[in-house]
């Protein structure tokens, strides 16, 4: 496994494109409410990252092993749907949930971020799903810094989620990132504490928890892409791409209207 330690320079283009992909997410908010479509948010965001951010949309014609290219320029997972979300034609509901994942490309750099969004008026059994979801994301952050090991960041996911009553979807999971939007080393949100590669300064990497409701099983859909839970059950989502240092971690999509942190009680 050849995961690559980044340099200053490597880090600085990274910061930049993580800025940019979390400000496609800040721009995107307001839009987000009952009636829209995902295809009107994927065109917003697409003239966004083109027109004014001067980005690349990386999932746009994406085809990762020469499968089918992804068709648009975000992901966009509404209620049981875990990852990989087409934009289409039917308007959101009041009520529902949706994930937004952005990836943009700024000078040959991957900046990689997902955010929930509430569709109006939303349930608190939605709501826990997702505040537990955003909870589990900053557990596996908090164990990042040099000398721990990735299994320490998925038991932490793992924990969280499963005390809460969720489930941990195990098929997809955060990835290394850089000049390629997929790089080593693979990042898995469930595991045992001291197992699984060590973590160095300069290692770049995404914490993208796919919490269920249900089980943690799933299906792929017709289009090679959208990823369902099995028993349709809600399905959240949030990640941030960082950069492990010297002493701990550095988020590198942050921007503006980034959540804080959550404060645990």
């Amino acid at each position: 496994m050849s995961i690559v330690i980044k340099t200053q320079q490597d880090i600085e283009k990274m910061r930049i494109a993580g800025r940019l992909a979390s400000e496609v997410l800040d721009y995107i908010t307001p839009f987000v409410k009952p009636g829209v479509t995902t295809e009107e948010l994927d065109r917003l965001c697409h003239d966004y990252m083109v027109n004014v951010q001067g980005t690349i949309p990386a999932p746009l014609n994406y085809a990762p092993d020469g499968g089918t290219p992804y068709p648009k320029s975000i992901c966009s997972s509404v209620g049981p749907v875990i990852c990989h979300g087409i934009p289409n034609d039917k308007p959101l509901k009041n009520g529902e949930i949706v994930n937004l994942d952005i990836t943009v490309i700024k000078d040959g750099y991957h900046g990689d971020s997902s955010r929930m969004y509430y569709v109006g008026e939303v349930g608190e059994h939605a709501r826990r799903l997702c505040r537990i979801t955003y909870e589990c994301m900053w557990k596996g952050i908090e164990k990042v810094k040099p000398g721990a090991r990735l299994g320490d960041i998925g038991y932490a996911i793992q924990q969280h989620a499963e005390k809460a009553g969720y489930s941990v979807v195990q098929e997809f999971c955060g990835h290394g990132i850089g000049t390629k939007f997929h790089e080593e080393p693979q990042v898995l949100h469930y595991g045992r504490p001291g197992t699984g590669v060590e973590i160095k300064a300069g290692m770049i990497f995404t914490i993208e928890p796919m919490i269920n409701q249900g089980k943690r099983h799933l299906r792929m859909l017709a289009d090679n892409w959208t990823v369902v839970t099995k028993d349709r059950s809600l399905s959240a989502q949030w990640e941030h791409t960082l950069l492990v240092t010297d002493t701990g971690y550095e988020i590198l999509t942050v921007s503006e209207g980034t959540p804080p942190k959550p404060v645990w009680k």
